[in-house]
């Protein structure tokens, strides 16, 4: 099975709800390509859905770091600061996707609570 049929399963299974599947699904994406950001991406997903925040957190600026301009994890990554009352950092990653995609609806929606 190939990186992008395991990604794109595990996507599926994460949009799906099947959190535990899809974990594994990703994993072994990640296993056979471990810089694959959209896999990482999703992993740090499945682990904020499943209450682990801090490894969420820190899957989420593993991706950022590596992909600085992976729009989506970064802002994800500003979603799970700002639910952890990280807010400045937050803010800092709402304001980096409206830098890199202007027109970001959501990022800019989340702006309005940043001072």
């Amino acid at each position: 099975m190939s990186v992008q049929v395991l990604y794109q399963e595990g996507f599926q299974l994460r949009c799906d709800g099947r959190y535990r599947e899809a974990k594994g699904k990703l994993e072994q994406a990640l296993s056979m390509e471990p810089g694959h950001a959209d896999a990482l991406w999703q992993l740090g997903l499945v682990q904020g859905f499943e209450g682990d925040f801090d490894g969420s957190l820190a899957t989420l600026q593993q991706v950022v770091k590596a992909h600085p301009n992976h729009v989506n994890a970064r802002f994800d990554l500003g979603m799970t600061m700002m639910m952890l009352g990280m807010q400045e950092d937050a803010c800092a990653q709402f304001r980096e996707v409206m830098r890199l995609q202007p027109g970001h609806e959501k990022a800019k929606q989340q702006l309005v609570y940043c001072p």
